[in-house]
């Protein structure tokens, strides 16, 4: 994070929960903290925003200094606020938190004050007490938790996918980010009838086994109907409608 000028009575800074497929997994983009406080530490990547900048401007800064990544590429919104006293050692610093989400990101490179950057699937960090330096466990677990539940009531899976994707490809993220196995059949089902969520291209990508597959691209709908359920696809192997 970069430094901050005294005599302020209260900061502000900027932190990012960056999530994609990767490997098959849901990864995390986290960098290795080059300066005090937790100097050598995993983290999100963020830091101050500047006097002049508007915060979300500080938000696109912040992921092309620290990990190399182009925040006008992704979807980009913001989580929530976190200011409860003694969360950074440096004093009072609230920080306003996003979540960005984007398919088949390259390999973040570190830069300003972060010794590392890479990616790190959500299962060998999250639930880990003092995984990451300051609060960054309890925002990574709030902005993973927010891409789960968005993924039932709108159309933002469609964010994990590449401009044009089969309904497969779609199947797997709700599989990777949720953690569960779904119903080929009735997946198809349920997302080729709900409003405007899909696009037929009329292209088809051929498979080494059966036909070639249908390609889609994102409809124009934000949000999602009918609903998808987590409840139904972790306990009954299908999606809710």
């Amino acid at each position: 994070m970069n430094g901050v000028g005294h005599g302020q009575h209260a900061l502000l800074t900027v932190d990012l929960v960056v999530l994609t497929v990767r490997d098959d997994q849901l990864q995390v983009v986290l960098i290795e903290r080059g300066k005090d406080p937790f100097r050598g530490r995993l983290a999100l990547p963020g830091g101050f925003v500047r006097s002049n900048e508007d915060i979300d401007e500080a938000a696109v800064r912040e992921l092309a200094e620290e990990a190399g990544l182009d925040g006008r590429q992704l979807h980009l919104e913001q989580l929530r606020t976190y200011a409860t006293p003694g969360r950074d050692p440096r004093g009072r610093v609230a920080s306003v938190a996003y979540l960005a989400l984007a398919p088949d990101l390259p390999i973040p490179v570190a830069g300003t004050d972060a010794r590392n950057a890479r990616w790190a699937p959500i299962d060998s960090v999250i639930d880990r007490p003092n995984a990451l330096a300051f609060d960054h466990d309890r925002i990574l677990a709030d902005g993973v938790e927010r891409a789960r539940a968005k993924l039932e009531y709108t159309t933002l899976a469609t964010a994990f996918c590449l401009p044009t994707f089969t309904i497969s490809d779609l199947r797997r993220v709700y599989e990777v980010v949720w953690s569960t196995t779904i119903d080929a059949r009735n997946f198809h089902r349920k997302v080729v009838n709900a409003e405007n969520f899909l696009t037929p291209t009329g292209g088809k990508r051929a498979s080494e086994v059966g036909r070639p597959a249908a390609l889609y691209r994102a409809g124009g709908a934000t949000v999602l109907y009918p609903p998808m359920l987590r409840s139904s696809a972790a306990h009954a192997g299908d999606v809710a409608g």
